[in-house]
């Protein structure tokens, strides 16, 4: 589906993406009035104050899968820091937010120029990744997440920032849109939170036009021993087990779904979700400058034996 400029219509999405939407239910397309409404299964879908909620309704409440996605909605719904998560990076320490940026930069370097690309962030917490692409010149950029409360920090963050992102609240595992809708689908630390974090990358290279670029914890002896040291954590704050993937296994779901490999790689990289104080001190301005350095030179030596991973796949003749 190409995206044009368009209206806005009621519910505030603009006409683009209104008809990329489907039902996440069934697969029907979505009618919109003052919500939405499938127009083969009839079900029903909100807008909460501007956010649309495009979440499937549970078919067994007290199943092990609807629990757990149940538990990490609430666990982001009452984020404990909301103006760290609004800002990140913006207020971090410069040492903090130069790993940040160096992911980022590392996540699309295998697509080549991202300007002008419809895209998709899923499992987009309170937008920085999104933020991040639209500050690459990708347009128009929606940030998809389970949490209704990191859909609302992400259009705060929008608001603060002058950045016209498009929240809303979606399961990465029953994406509510169309085969082919976005020209690039981005994950960064999203996928790890599921129980199959292949189910979710499914989704991702279904509605996906030209790319898709993965970008999470990967498994490493290295990370077994920062577990041991209390560096790095099995199960994070919101519950889940922290689903580390190797590359192989990434690649070789991307290619069953006909896509081609443009980047693949590991590296290291420590930090903490919110910066103590080692991150400040590596701050400062002659330590940081020291720090890029010696990050930079320990990556080129032993990053294939890194704790990260990113993975960017290319749909052929897209």
């Amino acid at each position: 589906m190409e995206w044009v400029a368009s209206s806005v219509g009621p519910t505030g999405l603009p006409g683009a993406l209104r008809g990329a939407l489907r039902c996440p239910a069934c697969g029907g397309l979505l009618a919109e009035r003052e919500g939405f409404k499938c127009s083969q299964c009839q079900s029903t879908y909100a807008v909460e104050n501007g956010t649309p909620v495009l979440l499937p309704a549970a078919a067994d409440g007290g199943s092990t899968e609807v629990s757990h996605k149940l538990g990490q909605a609430t666990f982001f719904d009452q984020e404990a820091s909301p103006e760290w998560e609004i800002t990140r990076p913006h207020a971090a320490p410069a040492w903090h937010r130069w790993q940040l940026e160096e992911k980022h930069r590392r996540a699309i370097n295998g697509l080549g120029a991202i300007a002008g690309m419809s895209t998709l962030t899923v499992c987009g917490g309170s937008g920085m990744d999104a933020e991040f692409l639209y500050r690459q010149g990708a347009r128009p950029v929606v940030s998809a997440d389970i949490s209704l409360g990191a859909a609302r920090r992400a259009a705060e963050r929008g608001r603060r920032f002058n950045v016209p992102l498009i929240p809303l609240v979606a399961d990465v595992e029953r994406l509510p849109f169309a085969d082919r809708s976005f020209d690039l689908v981005f994950v960064h630390d999203g996928l790890h939170h599921l129980e199959d974090p292949m189910v979710g990358l499914r989704e991702m290279a279904r509605v996906a036009r030209h790319a898709v670029s993965v970008n999470e914890p990967s498994r490493a002896n290295a990370t077994k021993t920062a577990v041991r040291l209390g560096l790095s954590v099995e199960h994070e704050e919101a519950g889940n087990r922290v689903a580390r993937m190797s590359v192989h296994e990434i690649e070789d779901v991307l290619r069953e779904v006909g896509f081609e490999i443009a980047r693949a790689e590991r590296y290291a990289m420590l930090y903490r979700h919110e910066p103590g104080v080692p991150t400040r001190f590596m701050s400062r301005p002659g330590v940081s400058a020291l720090a890029r350095g010696g990050w930079r030179v320990g990556n080129a030596a032993i990053g294939r034996l890194g704790n990260k991973l990113t993975v960017q796949a290319l749909r052929p003749s897209a």
